[in-house]
């Protein structure tokens, strides 16, 4: 029996790559006003942020239904395949709890993986099953792989506005006006499946200078494992400058940096102008 790998889009995983791969795209729904949308599907990057900062409230996101992943689960089972399902945090959202429940009325072999991350730090962990799956390795076995791997994962991003944040009600108008004056930049990260403020820095530049220190900070990228860059918005532009003033941590190490752009899910929140980086960190034992 094959693997058939499955997944939300909160990953940000490109739908193209998934049809690539022959794995199984789950959108969350975007809702702009009385227009529901697909994310990644029925809406692209460069139409949701053009539509976001056009808007004066906030789109909202649904989560993934249990009926949902019952019909993908059944579809596999079908067709003799076991699904391995990895998920957004469950800390974030509500997908995972949807995952277990539809597992647990499968009546079949059905593996559900808390990936604990979001956008580009789901990202790897996907891509990681991906590669065991290529290389044959039975569900169960990638399951208990990822499970102890997962938190191994450092995501780490530059905010470009506090805007979104003020808007989701996550932080005062007072803190974001005072952060827009100061141009502060928060740096934030995933940790134990929530979001993090790790730091602040006044600028992009600085913003840049201390994202780098972070990754410096941990115990090492493990360039065996899949990285990913990412950028929110529709212009890359400020990746390409962190890219380019922390080559030192890339090279010799590797000639190809995948980029990933955020999609609806994430994108509501942190707005235009974010840029992150998620890896794998070194196993300490080693």
């Amino acid at each position: 029996m094959a693997v058939r790998l499955m997944f939300d889009s909160g990953s940000d995983v490109p739908y193209s790559r998934a049809k690539e791969k022959g794995w199984v795209y789950l959108p969350m729904t975007v809702t702009f006003g009385s227009e529901q949308f697909r994310d990644g599907i029925d809406i692209d990057t460069k139409t949701f942020f053009d539509r976001l900062i056009e808007s004066d409230e906030l789109p909202s996101t649904s989560q993934i239904s249990p009926a949902d992943f019952e019909e993908a689960i059944e579809k596999a089972h079908s067709e003799g395949d076991v699904p391995l399902i990895i998920t957004i945090s469950s800390k974030l959202s509500g997908t995972y709890q949807s995952a277990v429940i539809a597992a647990e009325s499968a009546g079949g072999e059905v593996y559900v993986v808390d990936s604990l991350n979001a956008t580009l730090g789901e990202a790897i962990l996907i891509e990681e099953a991906g590669r065991l799956i290529d290389s044959g390795v039975p569900a169960a076995k990638i399951k208990e792989h990822l499970d102890a791997i997962k938190h191994r994962i450092r995501l780490l991003a530059v905010l470009g506005t506090l805007e979104y944040l003020k808007k989701g009600g996550r932080i005062s108008s007072a803190v974001a006006m005072a952060g827009s004056l100061l141009q502060i930049k928060p740096v934030v990260s995933v940790e134990d499946g929530e979001i993090k403020l790790v730091g602040k820095a006044r600028g992009s530049k600085n913003g840049n200078n201390l994202l780098a220190q972070l990754v410096m900070g941990s115990s090492g990228i493990d360039f065996e494992k899949p990285y990913s860059l990412a950028y929110s918005g529709t212009d890359r532009s400020l990746l390409d400058k962190y890219v380019d003033d922390s080559r030192y941590l890339w090279e010799g190490h590797t000639e190809n940096l995948p980029v990933i752009s955020l999609g609806a899910t994430i994108g509501t929140h942190v707005g235009p102008g974010a840029i992150a980086v998620a890896f794998f960190e070194k196993d300490k034992k080693d």
